[in-house]
């Protein structure tokens, strides 16, 4: 990759737009501007766009708001028949449909929550050709009964979206998505699209492979996100106090907060709201129809803050998320850079947090340890897992770390991460991991952390007389009870040392044999990062490097609310979150153009024909009233 960002062109990729006829091209530009309100394709869609209409298959690998849905509805509107798009989760299907039905695209979806009478007129749709689009799960698709009827209909493309769940080597393996191979050979003439935000070369690897996409290019964006401002830091004490505080630092925000457990979400819920913030917890063993309800709210809310689990996120397009904390961290980098990515969806600063831990280590290793996998999964699952808190942890820029783990090069520090912003000083801690590493294996393994640190401060209280003899006892003076702790979190990062689990009372002991050593021959140096008290409690921080958040000037800040109060009012009638009738950047532009005529409010992006018939006059009234 270039310095500066780009698309990596494998393959015939680059001779795409040469190669596929220019009209279509242009037809799928006109769609652009006419349906959707934008100017011009941006990044790689026009390639991933001239493949598909060519008749062609693809992967394309493009980040979190890089626009990968156009790439298939675009050209399910220019070639003829029926665009059918596989997706994973019913919030993700409901999203795409409400949006696209707002620019005026005849599109449906098939799942579970759609009752007889609809799943009916869908048919009758499908069959009399209105429908443009229709969203189906991997379960649902599968169905015999539903590929004999989909085989009688005409389709112009079959797009597999969050194509990454196909691959036991990614972050987010499904089952069912392995069935999505046979469609090559159950629709050979029709053109098939895999997309993902988050996919590095093995991943990319299983899903050509799993989805006989063999031959086909591959169109792989920058990973980059300048938008995002990244930090992590150790768990401290408290943590829902530590989420709360976090939270409460950033007023009258949307974010999101993810927890590995139902119950932690909760009780971090139940924290946040009695701290006044208006907090909903949402996860896999609430009811569907509580889930989908706090779904809505969340969606339609100016300022709501969603704690979850990982059930919930995919796919939820909401622009202006200006947070995403992790109070537990993910399972990997691909994870990671997913789940943050959905904050800064509009292009304006946003930010993700990380708290990290040597527990929170053990336990994803512990996991990985009991699946039901074949050896070199685990194998591949557990270096995910070290890559993550080797990047969680370490000393170098926190989004060029994540870029280069996806195979980009000659990437450039962000300049605006923690790390970046702030010096991180290390010491040579090699002898203080000596001593640490020497007292574990005498202890045999047959105690935690705390016992560990209080054994090298010689504070263990009523020590027995065969610990108070081992050559170890109280030999770590040098450093306090805090240092210590960190140094053994270290340790237990690096591999050096590990946890039994122990029945949730994990027991320290030594790690890597050969690693061991060759720290206690200094060949293998250990660098201790400083981890100042008090640099938890950050305010946050605006972006350095990304889009300038929108800007309203003071002239048309009145305006700008008053078309936001409109059209919160619209979306509250309709049961569809705001920012799939009007983006706030299109709000921002309205209120500075302050268009006389529908002809000049078609002039402004984001505005398609459909939402200019349909909200028109309404904008232009509400323009009018500050005239």
């Amino acid at each position: 990759m270039a310095p500066g960002g780009g698309a990596r062109h494998i393959g015939r990729m680059s001779l795409a737009v040469a190669e596929a006829d220019p009209l279509p091209l242009e037809a799928a530009r006109d769609i652009l501007r006419r349906t959707f309100g934008h100017s011009d394709f941006r990044g790689l869609q026009a390639d991933v766009i001239a493949e598909v209409l060519a008749g062609r298959n693809a992967l394309a690998v493009l980040p979190t708001g890089g626009g990968k849905s156009l790439c298939y509805q675009i050209p399910s509107l220019v070639r003829p028949g029926l665009g059918l798009v596989v997706s994973p989760l019913i919030a993700l299907m409901t999203d795409q449909v409400a949006a696209l039905v707002q620019s005026g695209v005849a599109a449906a979806r098939l799942d579970s929550n759609i009752d007889l009478d609809e799943r009916a007129e869908t048919w009758r749709r499908i069959e009399s050709g209105e429908l443009d689009l229709l969203y189906v799960s991997p379960e649902g698709l599968m169905q015999p009964w539903m590929l004999d009827r989909l085989r009688k209909t005409p389709l112009a493309l079959i797009a597999i979206d969050e194509a990454h769940c196909v691959s036991q080597w990614g972050h987010d393996f499904r089952p069912e998505y392995r069935m999505l191979g046979r469609l090559a050979e159950l629709f050979p003439n029709v053109p098939r699209l895999a997309v993902t935000a988050t996919a590095d070369a093995r991943t990319r690897e299983d899903i050509r492979a799993e989805l006989r996409l063999e031959g086909s290019p591959e169109f792989v964006a920058s990973f980059a996100r300048p938008e995002l401002i990244l930090s992590a830091e150790r768990k401290r004490g408290n943590v829902e106090k530590k989420v709360v505080e976090l939270v409460t630092a950033r007023p009258n925000r949307s974010g999101v907060v993810y927890a590995g457990s139902r119950d932690k979400t909760e009780g971090l819920a139940q924290a946040l709201r009695d701290a006044g913030v208006p907090a909903l917890a949402y996860h896999a063993g609430l009811d569907k129809r509580i889930r989908a309800e706090r779904l809505e709210e969340f969606l339609e809310a100016d300022a709501a803050v969603m704690v979850a689990t990982i059930a919930f996120g995919m796919g939820v397009d909401k622009p202006d998320v200006r947070f995403v904390i992790h109070a537990d961290p993910p399972a990997a980098i691909e994870a990671y850079w997913q789940e943050v990515g959905r904050a800064g969806r509009d292009g304006d600063p946003a930010e993700g947090i990380t708290l990290y831990g040597a527990a929170d280590l053990s336990w994803a290793l512990r996991r990985i340890g009991e699946r039901d996998v074949d050896e070199t999964v685990k194998q591949a699952q557990v270096r995910k897992v070290r890559q993550l808190y080797a990047m969680l942890d370490g000393s170098s820029c926190r989004a060029a770390a994540v870029r280069r783990y996806f195979g980009e090069e000659g990437v450039e520090p962000c300049g605006q991460c923690d790390l970046c912003l702030g010096t991180v000083e290390t010491f040579d801690a090699t002898e203080a991991a000596q001593k640490a590493l020497s007292a574990a294996h005498r202890l045999q393994g047959r105690f935690g952390r705390g016992r560990l640190v209080d054994h090298l401060l010689g504070k263990t209280k009523d020590v027995s007389d065969w610990e108070a003899g081992l050559s170890t006892w109280g030999i770590g003076q040098e450093l306090s009870a805090v240092q210590w702790r960190d140094l053994t979190e270290q340790l237990l990062f690096e591999g050096l040392l590990r946890e039994d689990p122990n029945d949730g009372r994990p027991l320290v002991g030594l790690g890597d044999a050969e690693a061991v050593r060759a720290v206690f021959r200094g060949e293998r140096r250990v660098g201790m990062r400083k981890h100042p008290e008090g640099a938890e409690a950050r305010a946050p921080r605006k972006g350095r490097k990304g889009r300038e958040a929108t800007q309203v000037g003071p002239a048309d800040q009145a305006l700008f609310e008053a078309l936001r109060a409109w059209r919160a009012s619209e979306a509250k009638a309709q049961h569809v979150p705001p920012y799939v009738i009007f983006h706030d950047r299109t709000l921002a532009e309205i209120a500075a153009a302050k268009p006389g005529s529908r002809a000049a409010l078609a002039r402004l992006n984001g505005v398609g024909e459909a939402k200019l018939a349909h909200y028109g006059e309404a904008v232009l009234q509400v323009v009018g009233n500050f005239g």
